[in-house]
């Protein structure tokens, strides 16, 4: 009697997994990694994003704004141009911290507008006076390939396990829609031209692994809306704000300056 046939095995989610050969440089590695976080947090001006920020592991404030002034945190004094920030960033100095906080990346913009009309000159070897010296679209673009260099070295931060989170300022953006009209929404105050090329503030919201949304809670009636009192904390977007997780859509109360719940459903698991 002939044997039946045993059924193939089923597929394999992931093929066998190996160790680069001697002298290899690369590998097939598989599963979730945990890793330090990439946060933006953004809101109107007072609504308590220092507060937050300072609830995070183990922060230092690079406080170029002096937004922690009323605060008990550890901070680095001394900063006082992008290059000072960017010397701090790749020093040793941060290395007994956790995580790393610029408040803000609004400030770190300006700063880098300064450092590039500083050390950018025309092609004669000139300089100009403001980013629209160096001609349409041109000075945009120089000031985010300079505010690429900061991104860099807290990469370099990330890579020595460390989190890294940006507080901005908000402001108010027109939104193009292709499906219908147009729209304004909340979004990060950083540099985003029109045009598109050189919007520093669509890059820090892709590099970001969240971006966070505080607003202050507005009921409807009648069609006018009127503040409520309260305060909402966003990792999801709506089309009233810019806001995103890889992690955790989160939709929660800001009840208090003393509540860290936000960190433990960013980070946890990452060290």
């Amino acid at each position: 009697m002939e044997k039946t046939k045993a059924p193939p095995p089923p597929p394999m989610r992931y093929p066998p997994i190996a160790a680069a050969a001697p002298g290899e440089r690369f590998a097939v590695v598989g599963g979730k990694i945990d890793s330090p976080q990439r946060i933006l947090i953004y809101g109107p001006g007072g609504i308590g994003k220092t507060s937050l920020a300072a609830l995070a592991p183990n922060p230092v404030f690079l406080d170029i704004e002096g937004g922690s002034r009323e605060l008990d945190v550890p901070r680095v004094e001394g900063i006082a141009n992008f290059a000072d920030l960017r010397t701090c960033i790749q020093s040793n100095a941060l290395d007994r911290f956790q995580t790393i906080v610029i408040d803000s990346a609004t400030k770190a913009e300006e700063m880098a507008v300064a450092h590039t009309l500083e050390h950018t000159k025309m092609a004669d070897g000139g300089k100009v006076a403001s980013i629209e010296g160096y001609g349409y679209g041109k000075g945009y673009q120089h000031v985010y390939d300079t505010f690429l260099h900061l991104l860099s070295d807290l990469d370099g931060q990330i890579k020595r396990g460390r989190h890294v989170v940006l507080i901005a300022h908000e402001c108010v953006s027109d939104v193009p829609n292709p499906t219908g009209e147009n729209f304004i929404r909340f979004e990060p105050h950083l540099q985003s031209p029109k045009s598109g090329k050189g919007s520093i503030r669509n890059r820090v919201v892709q590099w970001c692994d969240h971006v966070v949304f505080i607003g202050y809670d507005v009921a409807a009636k009648d069609g006018k809306g009127k503040g409520v009192g309260g305060r909402t904390i966003y990792t999801s977007e709506l089309p009233d704000h810019v806001a995103k997780s890889r992690k955790v859509a989160i939709d929660q109360p800001f009840k208090s300056s003393t509540d860290g719940s936000l960190w433990a459903a960013l980070l946890g698991g990452a060290s």
